[in-house]
């Protein structure tokens, strides 16, 4: 596992979200109800309709659990139009949160989870033992990123 030290912001962040969409097949951004009202982000989820592959009410996701309350989980292809709305809407991975915009942009490859983002905790990590993977993930200039094993 990478865990990502500090936050990829300009190059960084497009460099990420590139290889993300090439390895990844899905990623999910999450509104939870919560945090105000969720018709502000109606032209943004307009924006990303044609990618949608579900939206889930869940009280878990990939950096979260709730304890009494859900929040609406939107599954999303990783095609062009998803890579450029995710592109021109942040300029950072944690710039992924309310009330702002939708919180907690992760990946997933196969099912999986690939690359995790907790953006009010500005944590995250890649789960990848791949080697080429980890190499390209390395060779991101300026990426801050430190190897961890599961115990």
């Amino acid at each position: 596992m990478l865990v990502i030290d500090q936050n990829p912001k300009g190059e960084q962040y497009s460099k990420l979200i590139d290889l993300a969409f090439e390895i990844c097949d899905e990623f999910h951004l999450v509104l939870r109800k919560d945090m105000g009202s969720l018709k502000s982000f109606d032209p943004f989820l307009k924006k990303l309709e044609s990618s949608l592959k579900e939206m889930k009410e869940q009280s878990e996701w990939a950096s979260t659990m709730l304890f009494n309350n859900t929040a609406k989980v939107y599954y999303y292809y990783t095609d062009e139009n998803a890579k450029s709305i995710l592109k021109e809407f942040a300029n950072s991975l944690y710039d992924w949160e309310q009330p702002n915009l939708p919180e907690d942009l992760s990946f997933f490859k196969n099912g999986e989870e690939w690359l995790v983002t907790s953006s009010h905790e500005e944590e995250s990590y890649i789960d990848t033992e791949n080697d080429t993977e980890i190499q390209r993930i390395l060779s991101i200039p300026e990426l801050k990123v430190h190897m961890e094993k599961w115990d």
